[in-house]
């Protein structure tokens, strides 16, 4: 490894790092520290946070089942413990590099399961992309019947992505640059079809295509759907069973669980390892606009984004030393 990609791996690590870190003290600034530290002292159920784990880990498995039925359908059967290890081994590297897991997961698989890269990939697509639909429709629903609040939020706190993806988005120039990227890719892909990178190209994007419609192809839907809802209950267990670990949200009850749900859902969206520092502005902005105060709303954030990540971060570790070691007995 050259000196060059050593600095272009630490850059790619420390900047998302660092901005999560600043996004960090932004919102805990102005935090009381004292009072913080005695509900972390002594104002925690930490075996209700504790049991709450279960959850997120049942949840990953499902996602792992799920994703198996997808590959499955490209008419190659993979060993479930690989894809559950993968997947778990995902989140773990999510936490080093934003992003690097799916392309881990995808590696590994093919790796050990004998199945191109990039029909694995157009198989994450769909896992992704069912993800983006059940977050969305989460979010319509919640907006719909809680308007008030979700306007108020965003004009308390104007996100500038948003702001300039709104600008985007009605502009003229936005659809001529789109339109002539696209004609300029389906040219390239047509009129040079007989130069080697091209065909090399077009041959890649149909493996992952045949990957994307591995949804189409697979035939268990409804097993699909089910493990689909039983990958979002468990994530949101996962979180909402942490509400009973401290007086101040125990009572707050289900809806305003689903609305910080889907608000801290969105925040793993953001390229930083795991969401740090937006997970912690979604959430406390949530409960404070529901009466809990910001050194209450940051303790609760402190404790359950830290106890969560290091669970993901050993049961990832879990799943990338358990791969190679399994696979070698399978081989045996």
């Amino acid at each position: 490894m050259t000196l060059k990609d050593i600095i272009n791996k630490t850059f790619r690590i420390i900047l998302p790092l660092s901005l999560g870190i600043l996004l960090l003290w932004y919102v805990y600034r102005n935090q009381n520290i004292g009072e913080m530290m005695e509900i972390i002292r002594q104002g925690v159920r930490y075996d209700i946070i504790l049991f709450s784990l279960i959850f997120g880990l049942a949840g990953n498995i499902f996602r792992a089942y799920r994703w198996s039925n997808l590959i499955d359908a490209l008419g190659k059967r993979i060993q479930r413990s690989n894809a559950i290890y993968a997947v778990l081994g995902n989140y773990a590297i999510n936490y080093v590099l934003p992003r690097l897991g799916e392309l881990w997961r995808c590696g590994v698989t093919a790796k050990y399961e004998k199945v191109p890269f990039s029909k694995l990939l157009g198989t994450l697509f769909v896992d992704r992309i069912m993800d983006w639909i059940v977050v969305s429709v989460l979010m319509f629903c919640l907006y719909f019947f809680n308007i008030g609040f979700f306007n108020k939020f965003f004009a308390d706190n104007p996100p500038k992505f948003i702001a300039m993806i709104n600008a985007a988005t009605h502009s003229w120039w936005t659809y001529i640059a789109l339109t002539a990227f696209v004609s300029l890719i389906w040219f390239v892909l047509v009129k040079y079809k007989h130069v080697k990178i091209v065909q090399k190209a077009r041959h890649l994007l149909g493996e992952v295509w045949e990957g994307v419609k591995s949804l189409l192809k697979t035939k268990h839907k409804t097993l699909f759907t089910v493990q689909t809802i039983m990958i979002w209950v468990c994530y949101f267990l996962y979180f909402y069973i942490t509400f009973y670990a401290f007086d101040f949200t125990a009572d707050l009850g289900l809806r305003i669980g689903l609305i910080a749900f889907a608000m801290s859902s969105i925040s793993v969206a953001m390229p930083v390892q795991g969401g740090i520092g937006v997970w912690h502005f979604m959430v406390i902005s949530t409960f404070v606009a529901f009466g809990v105060s910001k050194t209450d709303a940051g303790a609760f954030a402190l404790i359950v984004y830290t106890v969560q990540t290091v669970w993901l971060i050993l049961t990832g570790l879990v799943g990338i030393i358990a791969l190679p070691i399994v696979n070698k007995t399978n081989r045996q």
